[in-house]
């Protein structure tokens, strides 16, 4: 499985390592068994995330997965807590992983 990973963060750069981490965090550990399915040298996927801090302090966001052909797209507006909105977005994603 071959993962492209593209990370877009818009006023938030001192959280880059942060943000980082919880997304390996969450690849590694919540979606690791979710995403056996997919493995194979011949599975390519792309995930891109956006985040950024809005004018109220809050945080936007999008994810985009696309793997083995399908795509997955979740968005959020002012959220509050980085870390928490960072897992939920994951969460989603392990949702509909699961329902598979």
């Amino acid at each position: 499985m071959n993962l492209q990973k593209k990370i877009n963060l818009k006023n938030l750069d001192n959280d880059k390592q942060v943000i980082d981490r919880l997304v390996e965090e969450n690849l590694t550990g919540k979606l690791d068994n979710y995403l056996q399915k997919f493995k194979g040298e011949n599975i390519e996927w792309n995930l891109s995330l956006n985040l950024e801090k809005n004018k109220k302090d809050l945080f936007n966001w999008v994810l985009q997965i696309v793997i083995d052909g399908k795509t997955y797209r979740y968005e959020r507006e002012d959220y509050k807590k980085l870390d928490d909105l960072i897992n939920h977005l994951f969460e989603h994603f392990k949702e509909e992983l699961a329902k598979k």
